[in-house]
């Protein structure tokens, strides 16, 4: 199946772009913009250094199920000293910046 098709042939894209019309929905989507892009830059930094949930996993010296917690959101809870040691055993350095709030009423 073609990614972000379902099955009955609607994109997961076009799925959002109807229900962003619920002021409430979308005001709660962009409330996620930041939690997106530190999944995001996980997921991608793993996946561009071809590696699976349990080989990271396992050079941070956790289970395969804690990794894939923390890639679907579990980070919340995680310390900054975990996302900092999941940043180096990708080869990255953890950084945080503070950036001006945008208008999430757009």
């Amino acid at each position: 199946m073609k990614k972000g098709v379902s099955r009955a042939g609607r994109t997961v894209e076009s799925h959002l772009r109807g229900k962003m019309g619920n002021p409430g929905l979308r005001k709660a989507w962009k409330a996620l913009d930041e939690e997106f892009e530190i999944l995001d830059a996980l997921i991608t930094a793993r996946e561009n250094k071809g590696l699976t949930q349990k080989e990271l996993a396992g050079r941070l010296g956790t289970k395969q199920s804690a990794l894939s917690r923390l890639e679907r959101g579990g980070y919340k809870t995680a310390t900054l000293d975990t996302l900092a040691r999941t940043a180096g055993a990708l080869g990255f350095k953890l950084q945080i910046t503070l950036k001006p709030k945008r208008d999430r009423a757009a």
